[in-house]
């Protein structure tokens, strides 16, 4: 069945000083018509344990999916992750998100003193992890031999609620990640390429509206005949409701040596008055397939008005 791509947001967020700061930014993405608070996995800048902090943002709400943008697959075993996984589903009565994604931070294998593979090996382990990862949703007993991984008459516990397993969210910048996640996943992060490891100009430029459209296309090949099964997402780094957006894109921009008008039809940028942002998001819908879409925890209480007006729509 043909995703229906109506609109839906996420929050990506991962730090806060207390419980109950933890818990009221949850309840207030749910109350604001959010559908998913997202944690990313890092070592270095964002200080919550993912899966832990998920967890307690399921248990705060009701209706709040919770996920990842993305797990590291090099910093945990893929069955181990299939556990957490089915355990927060389980007990959040079927509300969890999986994403994985191949690694790509060099700071933080540079301070675990993991290997950084190059981007193809990185990209096979990805892909063995997520075979290993569907055997053990399955709740059936399953052998795999890899490269990487190796399982043997394995049966994994708890099954999840939500069948044939949670939605995993693959996301990705270059091509051959993204035809995998064409492949493999019920939800595509269209991103940044960061193939150098950090936040480079490179990296923003591909973000730019025509590197976007390929980015589609890639996954578009990987996925062929269940293209239109898949959901789209872009998490967007800059954003702002402004009635300067130019001025934004200037400072922004200029950093990176990008044009203000090429900043602001970056895949990655969304800024203007609400009622722009509102129509940029429905023209990329069209352009690009997106809907569900991504802020920050430090601008998503101003998009309400977006999320209000778009949200099921």
């Amino acid at each position: 069945m043909a995703h229906d791509r109506k609109f839906r947001f996420g929050v990506q967020c991962s730090s806060a000083s207390s419980a109950a700061e933890w818990r009221d930014r949850a309840r207030k993405m749910e109350d604001l018509g959010y559908s998913t608070l997202f944690a990313p996995d890092h070592f270095i800048g964002t200080p919550l344990a993912p899966m832990v902090a998920i967890a307690m943002a399921a248990e705060a709400t009701t209706t709040l999916r919770v996920g990842h943008l993305v797990l590291g697959n090099d910093y945990k075993h893929p069955a181990v992750v299939a556990k957490e996984a089915a355990t927060i589903d389980l007990l959040s009565d079927g509300r969890m998100e999986l994403g994985l994604g191949a690694g790509w931070m060099t700071v933080d294998y540079d301070a675990l003193g993991i290997p950084y593979d190059r981007a193809g090996v990185r990209i096979a382990r990805l892909e063995e992890a997520l075979a290993v990862i569907k055997g053990c949703f399955t709740g059936a007993s399953f052998d795999f031999t890899g490269d990487h991984y190796t399982i043997k008459g394995y049966t994994a516990e708890p099954t999840p609620v939500q069948r044939p397993h949670p939605p995993i969210v693959i996301g990705g910048g270059a091509p051959k990640v993204l035809r995998l996640a064409g492949r493999e996943a019920d939800i595509v992060g269209i991103n940044p390429n960061l193939r150098k490891g950090e936040v480079t100009a490179d990296a923003v430029e591909s973000s730019l509206a025509e590197a976007t459209k390929q980015k589609v296309e890639w996954v578009r090949e990987g996925a062929g005949d269940r293209f239109d099964d898949l959901e789209l997402q872009i998490r967007y780094f800059v954003g702002a409701i402004t009635d300067d957006p130019v001025g934004l894109a200037e400072m922004v921009g200029g950093a990176y040596g990008l044009k203000a008008e090429d900043a602001l039809s970056s895949g990655v940028a969304l800024a203007g008055p609400a009622e722009l942002c509102i129509e940029t998001l429905q023209q990329r819908r069209e352009d690009w397939h997106v809907s569900y879409i991504v802020f920050g925890e430090d601008n998503f209480e101003q998009f309400a008005p977006v999320v209000a007006a778009l949200a099921g729509t």
